[in-house]
């Protein structure tokens, strides 16, 4: 019984090592490496890909938090915004509208 079992772990042996030869000799050969080759710029490409992903989605949820436009000037929240401060300020009120409505139109 004891022989039985070494011959069957001995041929078990032998049938491993040749299929893991077998693979490492393919592996080796020019289609072989071209294989591992394209795998491993796929992997590459891919990991390239989601560093993109993962910056931009980080960068789009900081210029959220921040307020930020997307060439990282501040957005203007609400409608139109007059200047604080007008060149015309010491002519009055009516002139400052008008000048205002004037500029408006020729945008």
């Amino acid at each position: 019984m004891s022989r039985g079992i070494w011959f069957v772990a001995g041929a078990g042996a032998g049938v491993y090592a040749m299929v893991r030869g077998r693979r490492a000799a393919e592996a080796l050969t020019a289609d072989g490496l071209r294989d591992r080759l394209g795998g491993l710029e796929v992997g590459l490409r891919m990991f390239r890909d989601e560093v993109a992903q993962g910056k931009a989605e980080r960068e789009t949820e900081l210029r959220q938090r921040y307020g930020l436009g997307p060439h990282g000037r501040p957005e203007l929240e609400g409608g139109r915004h007059r200047a604080t401060a007008h060149p015309n300020a010491e002519l009055g009120s009516d002139h400052m509208e008008s000048d205002h409505l004037e500029e408006e139109g020729s945008n």
